[in-house]
């Protein structure tokens, strides 16, 4: 039984030691007094003052600092998010993906507030907002899986998506919306290029739904981003998977 978990949990080993840092970095910070705890956050940042000044190291240590709370309330669905990911895709390509996600939406977002900033659009002060976590990489993860869903069923989940994450950018109320945004067409634009994945199982099946609902929440930060987001996401994804339809029938014809 022993050697069994430990079969299983190999093929989920960058989760694995992806949450165990987090749990054990979040844990630290929350044992630490708030003046402390925002210290640290501010140094690990990733935004606009720190990365001027050459701290380009906030790159890889923002994404082990994460200040939503006890990491049992976010901690559970990030797992599932990453072990499907995982399970579908390997290890090595989920590193890429969330890497890429993070660091792209990181640098793109970065740039459009530095110009932002210098035609006078932004107040310097969001120079020294705070922004630290997973969620960049957790979206590209989230998009990537965009790739690998069954073609049954990828043009209504494309649809979903794409239509939420309009929503997030369209009604957010912070940079990081737009973010979450980019790093989720980031993830499904790279996962194109994966090539097949290894197959679905009950349990990944099962993995699924918590990992989905974990990205929309992730994602929608806001009772009138929920609303919006439904609202343009089911409509959205009926009109892709009517334009698949229509498309499929199109090309029977031609056949």
């Amino acid at each position: 039984m022993v050697s069994t978990t430990l079969r299983a949990l190999a093929r989920i080993r960058v989760t694995v030691v992806y949450a165990v840092i987090l749990a054990g970095v979040t844990t630290a910070l929350l044992t630490l007094t708030p003046a402390v705890q925002s210290r640290i956050i501010s140094h690990a940042s990733t935004n606009l003052h720190n990365l001027s000044h050459g701290h380009v190291g906030t790159l890889l240590i923002s994404a082990f600092v994460v200040d939503a709370g006890p990491f049992y309330v976010w901690l559970p669905g990030l797992v599932c998010l990453l072990a499907l990911a995982e399970l579908l895709w390997r290890s090595l390509r989920v590193v890429v993906v969330f890497a890429a996600g993070h660091l792209g939406a990181t640098l793109l977002v970065g740039a459009g507030l530095t110009a932002a900033v210098e035609l006078g659009y932004l107040s310097t002060d969001i120079t020294r907002a705070t922004d630290v976590g997973m969620s960049y990489g957790a979206s590209a993860v989230l998009g990537s899986l965009g790739a690998a869903i069954p073609p049954r069923w990828r043009p209504a989940w494309a649809g979903w998506w794409i239509a939420v994450a309009v929503a997030v950018a369209g009604v957010g109320r912070d940079f990081t919306d737009i973010g979450h945004a980019v790093a989720l067409f980031l993830g499904t634009a790279i996962a194109t290029r994966f090539g097949q994945p290894t197959g679905w199982t009950p349990l990944r099946y099962l993995l699924l739904v918590p990992a989905a609902s974990f990205g929309f929440l992730m994602l929608v930060n806001s009772a009138v981003a929920v609303l919006v987001s439904v609202g343009l996401g089911v409509p959205g994804a009926l009109i892709a998977e009517a334009m698949a339809r229509r498309l499929g029938r199109r090309a029977a014809r031609v056949a």
